[in-house]
């Protein structure tokens, strides 16, 4: 297994394959192992990567998580790409994943070639979401669908890195607010945002949470575009995989 050092810890990463650097970027409470399904689509035009943040899966265990964790995760993958030396890397992130690409390509323009962002909140939390996230992510510990994958995320030590993840998500909401340190109207690489009709997270919100989110985020950043998939859950990369890996390629290849 290979790993890099951020801050005298270690972080696991993989390389798959050859092509193209595409980077795969887990959210929250997930891992790396989420994409073990979808990576052999994107070879061999690219060489897939991928990352465990700090805390999570393969990667050196926290004792808590920083309140900013979309941005101390993509100081993670900055560092990352310095090191190894990439440069025009595209991105995909997925829910929180979604977020430390986006922060990623704020800071750093010069190491990313394109970005898809895949099925977050948009610039700031959704508030109904983080005000009965410890309620939820209770229930979730009991629930065995959810327990099972924790696991197959992290291993043995599960609750700790969602009990982690839970505080840093309320206290990022009393303190901090906002999940980009940068205009969105600084955003340079091209940017494709996707989502699903039937996320669970907002569909009970509004229908059309991703449409208005999306719509105005990049009416901010003035380029980019999204694309809602009809079907399919949380994340859509995953839950509309087919058409996702379709779609995504003809962004990335273009």
């Amino acid at each position: 297994m290979s790993y890099f050092t951020f801050e005298n810890k270690q972080v696991y990463y993989q390389e798959l394959g050859d092509g193209t650097p595409l980077l795969l970027l887990h959210g929250n409470t997930a891992s790396s192992n989420m994409f073990g399904e979808i990576v052999k689509q994107y070879l061999p035009k690219h060489k897939v990567i991928l990352i465990d943040f700090l805390g999570h899966g393969k990667s050196q265990r926290l004792e808590e998580f920083p309140n900013d964790l979309w941005f101390f995760e993509a100081q993670q993958v900055i560092q990352f790409l310095e090191e190894k030396k990439y440069t025009q890397v595209d991105l995909i992130g997925s829910s929180g994943g979604a977020l430390v690409a986006i922060n990623v390509a704020l800071e750093r323009p010069d190491l990313v070639h394109k970005v898809i962002a895949d099925s977050f909140e948009g610039e700031t939390p959704i508030q109904e979401f983080t005000a009965n996230i410890v309620e939820q992510r209770e229930e979730s510990k009991k629930d065995k669908g959810a327990i099972g994958f924790y696991s197959f995320m992290h291993g043995d030590d599960w609750a700790h890195v969602v009990d982690c993840d839970t505080l840093a998500i309320l206290n990022h909401g009393k303190e901090i607010g906002r999940f980009f340190h940068k205009p969105l109207q600084s955003l340079l690489p091209p940017l494709l945002l996707t989502g699903s009709k039937g996320d669970e997270f907002v569909c009970n919100i509004d229908i059309n949470f991703f449409e208005k989110t999306y719509g105005a985020m990049i009416e901010k950043i003035g380029h980019g575009d999204y694309f809602i998939f009809s079907k399919g859950g949380h994340p859509a990369m995953l839950s509309n995989q087919k058409e996702f890996v379709a779609l995504s390629k003809t962004f990335l290849l273009n």
